[in-house]
């Protein structure tokens, strides 16, 4: 659950129809704290890390840096598309701006577009500020009766800061020496823990590794854990793949099974800020998840999703650049002594060989940011693929602070 607004005073509004509603600062700041669900803890990050200086703890207040400061460095820590929105979803948000002042406005039907993208109906659907709120929605819905969730570590940690700040837990499995993720651990577990387990987690592409769950290894866990036990499938960094061994799990909504897939629009289609994500899941699952759901999308961000489903020339060339500059970047490395990851994202891991949070800072004072520590890979660094340019600084500052290996001395 975000760190925003927990002492916010409650904000009660009125729709059209005159029903109350409450945003999700008043149910977050008001409720759900008054009940005592809501304890913060260090492994939060919100907003994919936005809400700290590049290189800080995840979860830290602080205030926001200056606009000349922000646009110094080069921004490797987020994952974000660092090209930006193209020209034709900046108009569109541009021209939902004339409802800036309305509360009922019109949406530019970003559910029925998504509905028709996905072949599902928009019961289907839950739009959400981002795919960060998915992941604790669906934490809400099946995790506060003290159930815990399954996944892997390191992964994406929200969902796990999620279940700690609801008194819940997480068993978590470690990944194979190769990175991956376990499915045989996966089932082995859901089964031996199934009273347990109210809820498996599973990344894919996994962040901070950047390696893929197959569609038979998905198919795999499916069958082989309890029919009725949900999954939630976070596909932020689908669109980037490119291993014919992977797909998508959008069928299994089709077929009704108790999957949840959760989409972003903060990555390929570059609106981290504006806020927008979404779940595709059965019906049933949806109504579940919808009342711990704040509606909170704004206007701009809606009209933005819609031009940008619609860009898909446009996001073909960013997932072409990106990978380019990733096998460029990671090709450089290597040829300097240092393994990477394979990756199947727009970031990448590398091994350092010593701790990464002294490494932050030497990159910060270079006015570079890179990824946060993800135990246990401590001694590995993630970078986001950045602009021509921020690689080519990221890599002449990589040079500066870690010495070229040779074969002998990489094998120490």
């Amino acid at each position: 659950m975000s760190s925003r607004g927990y002492n916010a005073p409650i904000d009660w509004t009125f729709d059209n129809g005159g029903t109350m509603t409450v945003s999700r600062r008043s149910f977050v700041g008001g409720v759900a704290a008054a009940l005592g669900y809501l304890k913060v803890g260090p492994e939060v990050d919100l907003f994919a890390q936005t809400q700290t200086r590049p290189g800080g703890t995840p979860g830290a207040r602080m205030g926001r840096p200056s606009m000349d400061d922000y646009d110094s460095i080069a921004h490797l820590s987020s994952n974000e598309n660092c090209w930006g929105p193209p020209e034709s979803v900046l108009k569109a948000m541009n021209q939902s701006f004339k409802y800036a002042m309305r509360y009922g406005y019109p949406g530019g039907d970003v559910v029925g577009e998504l509905a028709k993208l996905h072949g599902v109906k928009q019961e289907n659907i839950l739009l959400s500020a981002g795919s960060g709120e998915v992941l604790d929605v669906v934490g809400t819905t099946y995790l506060l009766n003290g159930k815990k969730v399954l996944g892997v570590e390191p992964t994406y940690s929200s969902v796990y800061a999620h279940a700690t700040s609801i008194k819940s837990s997480a068993i978590k499995l470690p990944l194979m020496k190769d990175y991956r993720q376990s499915i045989p651990a996966f089932v082995k577990a859901a089964n031996d823990h199934a009273s347990e387990i109210g809820l498996v987690y599973l990344c894919n592409p996994n962040n901070p590794t950047g390696m893929i769950v197959t569609k038979d290894e998905v198919k795999e866990l499916l069958d082989g854990i309890p029919k009725d036990m949900p999954v939630l499938i976070d596909e932020a960094y689908h669109h980037f793949v490119d291993d014919p061994k992977y797909a998508t799990s959008m069928p299994y909504v089709l077929e009704g099974r108790p999957v949840i897939i959760a989409r972003t629009f903060s990555k390929i289609a570059a609106l981290a800020a504006m806020r927008i994500g979404y779940a595709v899941a059965p019906a049933e699952i949806i109504q579940k998840m919808r009342p711990f759901s704040m509606g909170s999308v704004n206007v701009a961000a809606r009209f933005g999703a819609v031009a940008a489903l619609k860009d898909t020339q446009g996001q073909a060339d960013i997932k072409k650049r990106t990978i380019a500059l990733r096998k460029k970047t990671t090709t450089e490395l290597e040829a300097h002594g240092y393994e990477t990851i394979p990756s199947e994202t727009n970031f990448f891991m590398v091994s350092i060989g010593r701790e990464i949070q002294p490494v932050i800072q030497e990159f910060m004072q270079k006015k570079i940011a890179v990824g946060r520590p993800f135990p246990p890979m401590t001694k590995h660094m993630r970078v986001s693929v950045g602009t021509e340019d921020e690689m080519a600084r990221f890599v002449a500052a990589f040079k500066e602070i870690f010495p070229a290996k040779t074969r002998t001395t990489a094998g120490v």
